[in-house]
């Protein structure tokens, strides 16, 4: 472990630290972001109401929206001057958030990360190649400050030009990679398609660090097979801190939220009601620690549960069940709820059937129309048309089976379709076209 003094921390000790950290936490965003003061004097709270965690349900919550609405610094709880970086979202639906950090907050998150590799059983003497994008993106410098505060030897290569990934992997002895999951498949299927004379295996590489997308089981355990790794999930939400909020370790039985800096909740998404332990809804975000940019029960979106289980790894931090989608992602096809996680688990459950896939929505005339393409590997595609189409039917009927959805299925030719170095874009709804 990295911190064990508070990944071990006592259930009662932890839950005194967060009311003490609340405490500050809630007092700093009220008395330094107006918009903050505002937010509670609407709801009749005061920070000094505030005694015991049960207190936090009559905190209001925090949209992204309204994060927007603040663009660009209007949620900052300190001068400028104060401010040693910032990092932000894209904006391609409106304003973009955006989020600072303090010489303190570049700390805690850097912590955050090396306790986040250690529990992958990653120590001072690996080598992590970080194929995150780096600039405003948290992925690419989140990991590598985490990397260097693990006294690692840390790469910078950024993600693309996948030859070169290769080459540093090889040369250099990586031990660990850390990318997007789709940029991890993207690598196996540059290895298979265009370098079948590299072996992966002879390789130092031992474990991937995966994030910044929802990837399932299957989608593991792909990545798995075809790079003969160990695949670990790391989760982080830029407007919270970035990655290494939780992470897994090696039991790789969920992910350990960092309780000592974050406060989390599970609400449901269309009431805010909270839930009980063991219940899934939506995962809500309050920071404990952080100075340029407090998070006060943060609206996530990610649908999630938490849970203790007595993990074997010895961390006695609540878990969170590993994220396949999101509240707004949720497809809603002839009124029927449809997570594109869950088509997916359908997808990677056949056999043949490529992890390269995208879902398309479109509405002809009143009706919701849903059709998926996808790639199935070489030798199946090759078999000709009677085993291709069987293939789709079979495939059809498992979705319909699973989701209660008809679905269009259209196999394409083995990489056709587009491969991202990025987050993947795994749906084209049209209907908001």
């Amino acid at each position: 472990m990295f911190n064990k003094e508070f990944e071990t921390m006592p259930e009662k000790k932890l839950q005194s630290l967060q009311v003490e950290r609340l405490k500050w936490s809630l007092k700093h965003a009220y008395d330094n972001v107006p918009f903050y003061k505002s937010s509670f004097d609407k709801a009749g709270f005061h920070p000094d109401q505030f005694n015991s965690l049960s207190d936090m349900r009559r905190v209001p919550m925090l949209t992204k929206q309204e994060m927007r609405n603040n663009y660009p610094f209007g949620l900052f709880a300190v001068p400028l001057s104060k401010i040693v970086r910032v990092h932000s979202s894209s904006g391609t639906t409106g304003n973009a958030t955006v989020v600072g950090y303090t010489k303190n907050d570049i700390e805690v998150f850097s912590e955050c990360v090396a306790r986040s590799l250690a529990s992958f059983g990653a120590t001072e003497n690996d080598i992590i190649q970080v194929a995150y994008g780096y600039g405003l993106f948290t992925g690419g410098l989140g990991l590598h400050y985490g990397s260097e505060k693990l006294g690692a030897l840390t790469i910078p290569i950024s993600g693309g030009n996948t030859e070169r990934q290769l080459m540093l992997i090889k040369d250099l002895g990586t031990t660990f990679l850390c990318s997007t999951p789709s940029y991890a498949l993207n690598i196996a299927d540059y290895i298979e398609t265009k370098r079948p004379d590299f072996d992966i295996k002879s390789t130092k590489l031992k474990a991937g660090v995966f994030g910044a997308e929802p990837w399932t089981e299957g989608m593991r355990k792909e990545i798995e097979s075809k790079l003969h790794i160990d695949a670990y999930d790391i989760y982080g939400l830029s407007e919270v801190l970035g990655p290494g909020v939780s992470s897994e370790c090696t039991e790789k039985s969920g992910l350990h939220v960092f309780e000592d800096h974050f406060y989390v909740e599970i609400v449901n998404p269309d009431t805010g009601e909270i839930l009980q332990e063991g219940e899934k809804g939506e995962i809500v975000y309050t920071s404990l620690t952080k100075e340029a940019f407090p998070t006060i029960r943060y609206s996530s979106k990610d649908i999630t549960k938490l849970y203790h289980d007595n993990c074997k790894c010895g961390r006695t931090l609540v878990k969170m069940e590993k994220v396949t989608g999101r509240s707004d992602d949720m497809l809603i096809i002839r009124g029927v709820n449809v997570f594109p996680s869950q088509i997916e688990s359908v997808l990677m459950g056949i056999e043949g059937v490529e992890p390269h896939y995208q879902i398309i929505v479109d509405r002809k005339k009143t009706l919701d129309d849903i059709e998926i393409t996808l790639e199935i590997n070489e030798k199946l595609y090759h078999e000709g048309a009677a085993t291709v189409n069987a293939l789709s039917k079979k495939i059809s009927e498992r979705i319909k089976s699973a989701l209660s959805v008809s679905a269009k299925i259209l196999v394409v030719a083995p990489q056709t379709i587009a491969r991202s170095e990025g987050k993947a874009v795994r749906v084209i709804d049209k209907r908001k076209l």
